[in-house]
């Protein structure tokens, strides 16, 4: 019945910023723009990015101020992750955008993990998983 994720909505205040970060450092392409006129809360903008099949559905309420998320630890989504080729290339083509994790790399034998933020403070973990013969390097 149920198929695969269709999209994730982030919703930012800075939507220029938003698309440079995930399309300039983390590769995805940009595929539509659109401007609905009238919503509940009033007009919102859209850019939709596309990453291996999965699409960053990028929101602003332009006319609207919408309080920046919380730090702590709340119900709800926590974080997106990406899987990643190789982890160890992954934070050095990140450190040359300006991107430092928040965390990590942690390495376990079946995998590498990693975090970092975008421009809004929400939370991209980085994942490698590890075959026998493809093992993280310490």
């Amino acid at each position: 019945m149920f198929k695969r994720i269709d999209h994730i909505e982030l919703l930012t205040a800075q939507p220029e910023r938003a698309v440079d970060f995930y399309t300039r450092v983390l590769g995805f392409r940009e595929r539509e723009r659109m401007r609905i006129p009238e919503t509940p809360a009033g007009p919102l903008e859209l850019v939709y990015l596309d990453l291996g099949g999965t699409t960053v559905e990028v929101m602003c309420y332009p006319e609207k101020q919408v309080p920046r998320r919380e730090e702590q630890v709340r119900l709800g989504w926590q974080c997106l992750a990406l899987e990643v080729e190789d982890m160890d290339k992954a934070l050095a083509l990140l450190k040359s955008r300006g991107v430092e994790p928040t965390w990590g790399p942690v390495k376990r034998p079946s995998y590498a993990r990693a975090e970092i933020r975008d421009p809004d403070g929400n939370a991209i973990e980085l994942r490698q998983w590890i075959t026998p013969g493809n093992r993280a390097r310490s």
